[in-house]
C-alpha cells in the first residue's frame, strides 16, 4: 500500500489501516488552517495563526527564545499582512479601513466620515422636478 493510499484511508475512515487504531484528522476549516500555518511557520503572514496554534497545543515554550519556532514579537510583515487581511475583509461591506500608523496616518479608521443617507430624504436638492415635467393631479402626465 502506497503512502498516498494509506493517508487517504486514514483521512476518510479515521483509522490507521495497519494497526486499526483511531487517528485524529483535521477535517474542520479552522483545524486545517492551523495545520497549514504550522507547516509554514517560517512565513511572516502566518505568525498569528502559528502563535494561536502553539498556545492551543500547550506549546507556548516554542514562542520566542533561542529554541523558539517563532519570535516573541510579531515581525513587521505579519502586522502588515494582518492589517491587509482586515482591510480586504471589510472592503465592499463597510466604508472605512484600518489606518497604518507606520505610514504616518493617524491611528483609527481611515475615511470614516458621516455615513451617506439612503432612502427617502425630503428637502434634498434632487427632490424637485424640472419645470414642465410636473405630474397632474389626475396622474395623466406632464403639462402641455
Amino acid at each position: 500500500m502506497s503512502l498516498v493510499v494509506s493517508a487517504t484511508c486514514m483521512y476518510y475512515t479515521g483509522l490507521d489501516p495497519f494497526t486499526k487504531k483511531p487517528v485524529e484528522t483535521a477535517k474542520g476549516l479552522t483545524d486545517r488552517k492551523m495545520q497549514r500555518a504550522l507547516m509554514q511557520f517560517f512565513k511572516p503572514e502566518n505568525y498569528f495563526a502559528v502563535r494561536e496554534a502553539l498556545i492551543q497545543a500547550g506549546r507556548a515554550d516554542l514562542i520566542g527564545g533561542c529554541d523558539g519556532l517563532i519570535p516573541a514579537n510579531p515581525p513587521k510583515e505579519a502586522i502588515e499582512a494582518k492589517r491587509r487581511h482586515a482591510n480586504e475583509a471589510l472592503r465592499g461591506d463597510h466604508y472605512h479601513t484600518v489606518a497604518n500608523p507606520a505610514r504616518g496616518e493617524k491611528p483609527g479608521e481611515r475615511g470614516a466620515g458621516r455615513p451617506k443617507p439612503a432612502g427617502y430624504r425630503p428637502g434634498r436638492t434632487t427632490q424637485t422636478r424640472q419645470n414642465g415635467k410636473k405630474k397632474r393631479k389626475d396622474g395623466s402626465g406632464p403639462r402641455a
